[in-house]
């Protein structure tokens, strides 16, 4: 596959590859990218880019435009660490304690300027205009709604948007495709029970938001089994219970966070609503009240089947057809490039790492994981000839 690459991306590898481990030992968490920005900033001012930052806090958006033609195309890449303590004992391992590229994003924002430089090149024929979206806080708040709320769009105008992700178990360098309802909708609920406390030993003269609770989380594990129709992917998770502080009391109110995934926008709604009537009617059974709090929302990941079916059969065309993956499973993951095909036409696809027990096979969000690589140039290859074949 490597005989496909595009020459002068392979060239710049070593460059590329420093870039990338300068981004790992460095971390930063979401809307805390100063340094990845500045970088980022300061490489496509090099190369000739026209650079607008501070959109989203820290995103960084480079333009370049060859030719005359109207056409435009946006490329993403999200920028931002998580809060892990590295364990990798590797020579570019973080040196923030506490801040950790556990998801591959220095990768990802490494495999875009690696395109960029390419892009802005004599080298590299095109007739439009490209904008490489540098995004932050995928991890976080959702740093894509973010950049299109304060105008994305309307200031970079795309015809139509791509991005990637690192895969850890998929086979190193191939390319995986999916049209359609890709990536699960996230909801995090919080519901807190509201209750009436006491002395442990008189519990008929309390409300106890902990019983409340527990009849609650029973309850909850209906909804899937019960109003979801089977084979319909749903989920509903509750992730913590918090309530009392000491054995002999019985506290005011209790506190669990759900997390709720759903394939299908109508299969999501469904949920809310059902945890917010359970939540009401067992709260009030038991002589107690509640909040529903719905927050850190992503929509479902709807890749665009007319842009997944152009990019897998490019793939396909500069890459031959044993680089791309035959099959691609739907995931229940999340993801907030989901907010940008909301808004155009695109896609989003995998770039495999390498297989569980090779080199780059550790999970995402696992101490021990590194991004490979060995396919920078890959990836860099591949966003470029998606600029060249439609603004052709």
């Amino acid at each position: 596959m490597t005989d496909f690459l595009i020459p002068e991306i392979k060239a710049s590898e070593d460059e590329m590859i420093a870039i990338r481990h300068y981004l790992h030992a460095n971390p930063e968490l979401s809307l805390e990218e100063f340094k990845t920005s500045d970088l980022v900033a300061q490489q496509l001012e090099t190369w000739g880019y026209k650079v607008t930052r501070g959109i989203g806090t820290t995103g960084v958006v480079g333009t370049f435009k060859k030719g005359d033609s109207t056409k435009s195309i946006g490329l993403r890449a999200d920028m931002d660490a998580l809060p892990i303590f590295e364990e990798t004992n590797l020579p570019w391992a973080s040196t923030v304690p506490g801040k950790m590229h556990a998801c591959g994003h220095d990768g990802h924002t490494t495999i875009l300027l690696a395109a960029a430089k390419y892009i802005a090149s004599p080298a590299c024929e095109f007739n439009g205009t490209v904008h490489l979206i540098f995004q932050p806080a995928e991890e976080a708040i959702g740093g894509a709604d973010l950049m299109i709320k304060e105008g994305l769009f309307e200031r970079f105008p795309c015809d139509r948007i791509f991005g990637l992700h690192n895969m850890p178990g998929l086979p190193v360098g191939k390319l995986g495709f999916y049209a359609g309802n890709f990536m699960a909708s996230a909801d995090t609920v919080k519901i807190t029970i509201k209750g009436y406390g006491g002395h442990g030993a008189y519990p008929q003269r309390t409300v106890d938001p902990i019983v409340t609770g527990a009849a609650l989380i029973t309850a909850l594990q209906t909804i899937v089994s019960r109003n979801v129709t089977p084979g319909e992917t749903a989920i509903v998770t509750v992730g913590t219970f918090q309530s009392g502080i000491a054995s002999n009391v019985i506290p005011d109110s209790a506190v669990m966070e759900l997390t709720v995934r759903a394939m299908k926008p109508e299969i999501r709604d469904l949920l809310i609503k059902r945890i917010e009537e359970l939540a009401d009617l067992t709260t009030k059974s038991f002589g107690a009240s509640c909040d529903v709090e719905v927050y850190d929302s992503y929509p479902v990941l709807i890749n665009d089947d007319e842009q997944t079916t152009f990019a897998r059969e490019l793939a396909i065309d500069f890459f031959g057809k044993d680089a791309v993956l035959d099959k691609v499973l739907p995931s229940t993951g999340s993801e907030d490039f989901a907010f940008m095909l909301q808004e155009r036409p695109g896609s989003y696809f995998l770039l495999g790492n390498g297989e569980k027990g090779d080199k780059g096979g550790c999970m995402v969000h696992n101490p021990g994981y590194d991004f490979n690589d060995d396919i920078i140039s890959t990836g860099a290859s591949f966003f470029s000839r998606l600029v060249q074949a439609y603004c052709r």
